[in-house]
């Protein structure tokens, strides 16, 4: 298994959220988190991430053989986990270019200790913002300001390609993207074989494309047993 949740709750400030969560996904899975609203999905892909605002009150979140309970949101990503957040953030002043040459370097320093060729990295980019009929120019925007939501789409499935993780958390990557964008990102989810995808979606002609090879329902913060 590459990932394992185990009995798993958690809270947000005094408010329980999730309790007693079990999930395990298999290498290669495409993992559907599914529920209503508010059933705790969302609260879930943060937790696994690693975002701080949630607190582990008990249970384990086992990745890839290692216990990363406890690890920071920054050790869960150079480990291999990816989130494609719903509301992504908008970063003034930062370029997606450098943000993504700062993203790869380091994740190219923590698993080989090697610095980043640029001239390798740039090849890439191109490939890859080619691929998704990405412009240019956007490269040298601050990080989704002043992007629509399906544009934002198109540059989460940049850094996700960049990256190569090996668990992809998608959070609804099909809201606020058109047809043509739904249909990349489910291209995508099926081209990138080496990554596991764990994704929350309430579109069934999106779910469809993406085909989904196992199944996780979630109701008020615990997990349904079909």
């Amino acid at each position: 298994m590459l990932l394992e949740i185990k009995n798993l709750s958690v809270s947000l400030d005094t408010k329980a959220l999730l309790s007693d969560i079990n999930m395990s996904i298999s290498h290669g899975a495409r993992h559907l988190l599914a529920g209503h609203n508010g059933s705790g999905k969302s609260t879930l892909a943060a937790t696994i991430a690693g975002n701080p605002e949630y607190t582990i009150n008990s249970g384990q979140i086992i990745f890839d053989g290692r216990d990363i309970t406890t690890e920071n949101t920054t050790t869960r990503a150079l480990l291999g986990i990816f989130l494609g957040a719903q509301n992504v953030p908008e970063i003034p002043g930062l370029t997606m270019l450098s943000f993504l040459k700062h993203s790869i370097a380091a994740h190219k320093h923590f698993e080989t200790g090697q610095d980043l060729s640029m001239g390798e990295f740039l090849t890439e980019l191109e490939t890859a913002r080619t691929k998704l009929d990405i412009p240019k120019e956007w490269l040298n925007r601050s990080v989704n300001v002043g992007f629509s939501g399906g544009e934002r789409k198109r540059l989460m499935l940049l850094q996700l390609i960049m990256t190569k993780p090996k668990l992809a958390i998608l959070d609804e990557p099909d809201s606020g993207a058109d047809a043509t964008t739904q249909q990349q990102i489910a291209d995508t989810i099926h081209e990138m074989s080496d990554t596991t995808f764990l994704f929350i979606s309430h579109q069934k002609n999106f779910t469809d494309m993406v085909h989904p090879t196992d199944t996780t329902i979630l109701s008020n913060g615990k997990n349904v047993i079909e």
